[in-house]
Order: structure tokens, then C-alpha cells, then sequence
């Protein structure tokens, strides 16, 4: 069982003991050092709150905890429900509050759950922010209302299709040419919100939708990361029902992969690379994605005209960058969507409209549309960490072994060769090392990082 403080939030198992899990002290703390933070930010009258879940089986007992709190705060709370983190983010701005909380623990299975921090643009908390907010929940300084100045709950449960309604709004989705191609997809739902939202807005599109695990109970039926090996049983619909193609979220909707006419993968990291390649044809500028994302992505930038930039892993850096750069689309090659026109935060509806105005323009199939874009393949692998281990060390180690190579230490360390390239780092969620390579084929991928992962275990003696 585990708890994870960090900058990007908490994140932990249910159950167990204080400090060592996500309980329901450990909720009630976190939260009010939010709250604690959010009063820091501006001295007013009244504060407001955005906070929504995905459908684990915790969601309700823990948003419940954390509003709670922030009524015991003197904060207004703006509750939401059921709901993703992509409409958390743009609720805040649309209801002018002060900051809002998604309670979701993204891919995770069932028994985790966690606490994703927002400021009040519904962006995501940078490293200093965060850091503020540990330091306040580590210390005495946490202050709550007398009776009279107590906060107020207020349900409002509009907002996906608010949300929904902001996407349909972009000039970029081409609303008409949807509904005229008279799609056929499955939704795999993974049993959680995006079994509400992703439906709603094929709805809307004009898109027959054939529902697989969209029941919201948070019983995930698989793996809830959208890996090829977690998703036999959409490949297979896919199939069975004749679609054009199958999508999948992950449970809090921020991540979005696809499945072909044939059953086989388009690859999560080609969400990214196909939506980029709609807008850019139609609105040429620059792009930027993580330092674990597919080169293809720089390939389809430069076709365009455009220049693209890699930033470190996470969504606040990959958005800080993406401000930096004026970007006019972003993300990450796990599937996350980040498109500035609608705001500054992965998002599966935007990338599911992109995609199918994209289909939609082209005509083409999903696997001929996967082959006409450059084809890199990954292998994305990980090494469970040991206490007492140095990881900073072990990474040094394998830079030096290295040097000769082109290397980047902004995030982890990243090796480019050239036709191929690795990236060891340390996950800010997760007790591990993940370990990211990419080649030109699939063994090619596999065999770089067998050998990484073999010195990694030499420098280590693991």
C-alpha cells in the first residue's frame, strides 16, 4: 500500500494507516492545505472551488472529505459530480473561481485514488506551487472558519455538456463533414466518466457510438491504462460491429487512444501526431510535446512549416513550454491532448473532435491514415524501485557510459542516437523508473532497451 506526496498532488491506495495511504485523514489534510494555499493567492470575501470525480469506488467518500473541508474553510464549493478532469478545467474559468480539484488517479487501477490541484485558470499547479502546498501541509499553519463563515456546496452537473458545447464551437471542428461521413465507432468507457462524456459528444457529432464498459460504476473491466495488451475486448468489437475505427479513454479522460478498422492499435503516441497534423494544416505554427514522445511529432511539425520543441515530462511543463512557444497545439505521446484555443489542459473530447474532422477531411481509413505518417515504434518499460536505491547515481552512471552521445539532463537523463533515441527517469506518481526507447522497428526498440535496462542493473547490482 503506498502514499505518494509530491508537487504534482497526493496520490495513494485506500485504506491502511495515516501517512502511509490515502485515508481520510490524509484527504482532509491535503485539502485544507489547498484551501490554505487558495487564501494566500488573494485576500477577498469569498472563495470558490471547483471539484469533480471519475467513478472509482472511492471518488464519492473522498469528495465528500475534501468539500467538506473546504466548507470548514470558509470555501464555496462548486460541485460537479461525475465528471473528467478535461470539464474540471474548464469549469474553473467559466464559474471564475479560485482553483479546482479533480479527485481521479488517472490510469491507476481501482484501489487508488488522488488529489489533482488546479489554480485558477484550471491549470495545473507548477513546482513551486506545489511545494508550497506540501510545506503547508507539513506544518501548524492551517486555520479554519468559525460557524458563521462557513462555505456552501452548490451541485452543478451542466458542465460536461458545457464542455461538449465549447469543443463543438472551435472553427476547427468540422461539424458538418462529421455528421456526413456517418461514423461507426466503439467507446470503450473503462466503467468510468468517459463512458458518460465521449458517447454525449459522438451524440452531438452526428456518430453512431456502439457503448463497451461505459456503466460508470468504477469497476474498471481491464487495466484502466490504454496499453494494446489492455484492450483485446475493444480490438475485438471493433471487428465484430464493423466501426470505422474504436476509441479508448482513460478514467479521468485526460488520455485518449484509438483503434483501427482491422482491430490493431493507431498507437497512443499518434493521437498527438494525427490531431497536430489537422490543425497545422490548418492553422501552421509550432508544436511541443514531452521528451518521452515520438519524433514523428517534430516530423509532421517541420512538414507543416513549423518548429517543435520538446519540454520535460508532465503537463505543467509541457504547457509552460507550449505559452513560451505559442504553440497552437501540444501534449503528450501518452495519448494527451493539448489544444490552447479551447485551454491549457489534456483533453480527450477536443482530441476526439480533432480526430474525426480529420478523418472526416481526408477520407481515408484509420489504418491508412497510421501508415501515411512516420513510422516510429516504442517500447515503454519500467524498473520497480527498492528503498535505499540511488537513483540520481544510477542515472549519472549510465550519462557517463554515454557521453559521447547527444544528451539531455533537463528531465532524467535522454540518450538521442541517430535513428534512435532513450529516456531514464524517475516517475513523479509511481516507486519506479520508467524507461522510454524508440527506433525505427520494433525490435530495434526492444533490443535498446534490453541493453539499457541490462546496465541499469549492472550500475545498480540489482
Amino acid at each position: 500500500m503506498t502514499l505518494i506526496k509530491s508537487i504534482s498532488g497526493i496520490r495513494g491506495t485506500i485504506g491502511g494507516a495515516v501517512g502511509h495511504n490515502l485515508t481520510p485523514i490524509d484527504a482532509v489534510t491535503f485539502a485544507a492545505a489547498y484551501g490554505t494555499w487558495i487564501k494566500e493567492q488573494r485576500n477577498k470575501e469569498n472563495y470558490r472551488v471547483v471539484v469533480g470525480r471519475d467513478a472509482r469506488i472511492s471518488g464519492e467518500m473522498i469528495q465528500a472529505l475534501v468539500m467538506q473541508t473546504l466548507v470548514g474553510m470558509g470555501i464555496h464549493v462548486i460541485d460537479l459530480g461525475l465528471s473528467t478532469t478535461p470539464t474540471v478545467e474548464i469549469a474553473v474559468p467559466m464559474e471564475h473561481a479560485d482553483g479546482g480539484i479533480i479527485l481521479t488517479a488517472s490510469h491507476n487501477p481501482k484501489q487508488w485514488n488522488a488529489l489533482k490541484l488546479l489554480n485558477a485558470k484550471g491549470e495545473f499547479l507548477n513546482a513551486e506551487e506545489g511545494e508550497r502546498i506540501l510545506e503547508i501541509a507539513s506544518g501548524n499553519s492551517i486555520n479554519f472558519a468559525e460557524v458563521d463563515h462557513l462555505g456552501k456546496i452548490t451541485r452543478n452537473d451542466a458542465y460536461i455538456d458545457l464542455h461538449i458545447d465549447e469543443v463543438l464551437k472551435l472553427k476547427t471542428v468540422n461539424t458538418d463533414d462529421i455528421k456526413k461521413a456517418k461514423f461507426k465507432v466503439v467507446v470503450d468507457g473503462v466503467n468510468s466518466t468517459g463512458g458518460i462524456a465521449i458517447p454525449l459528444l459522438l451524440e452531438r457529432l452526428g456518430v453512431e457510438a456502439v457503448k463497451l464498459y461505459c456503466d460508470p460504476t468504477g469497476h474498471f473491466p481491464h487495466n484502466p491504462e490504454p496499453l494494446k495488451e489492455h484492450l483485446t475486448d475493444l480490438s475485438q468489437a471493433v471487428i465484430n460491429h464493423k466501426a470505422d475505427f474504436g476509441i479508448v479513454v482513460d478514467p479521468d479522460v485526460d488520455r485518449l487512444a484509438f483503434i483501427d478498422e482491422n482491430g490493431d492499435m493507431f498507437g497512443e503516441e499518434y493521437t498527438l501526431v494525427a490531431c497536430a497534423d489537422y490543425v497545422l494544416g490548418i492553422t501552421p505554427g509550432n508544436t511541443v510535446s514531452n521528451m518521452s514522445s515520438t519524433r514523428a511529432l517534430k516530423d509532421i511539425t517541420e512538414k507543416h512549416g513549423g518548429s517543435y520543441q520538446a519540454s520535460a515530462v508532465g503537463e505543467v511543463n509541457v504547457v509552460a513550454l507550449m505559452k513560451q512557444t505559442n504553440a497552437v497545439i501540444g501534449g503528450e505521446g501518452n495519448g494527451g491532448i493539448i489544444y490552447p484555443e479551447l485551454h491549457y489542459g489534456r483533453d480527450a473530447l477536443v482530441g476526439v473532435a480533432l480526430f474525426l474532422s480529420l478523418l472526416a477531411e481526408k477520407q481515408l481509413s484509420v489504418s491508412a491514415l497510421k501508415q501515411s505518417y512516420p513510422q516510429y515504434y516504442m517500447s515503454k518499460n519500467k524498473i520497480e524501485l527498492t528503498e535505499g536505491l540511488d537513483v540520481d547515481g544510477i542515472l549519472e552512471a549510465i550519462a557517463e557510459q554515454y557521453k559521447t552521445e547527444d544528451i539531455s539532463t533537463i528531465d532524467g537523463v535522454k540518450i538521442n542516437f541517430e535513428n534512435s533515441w532513450v529516456h531514464l527517469r524517475k516517475s513523479n506518481t509511481e516507486p519506479i523508473i520508467r524507461i522510454y526507447t524508440e527506433a525505427p522497428s520494433q525490435q530495434q526498440a526492444d533490443d535498446l532497451a534490453e541493453q539499457i535496462i541490462a546496465k541499469i542493473k549492472a550500475v545498480a547490482n540489482i
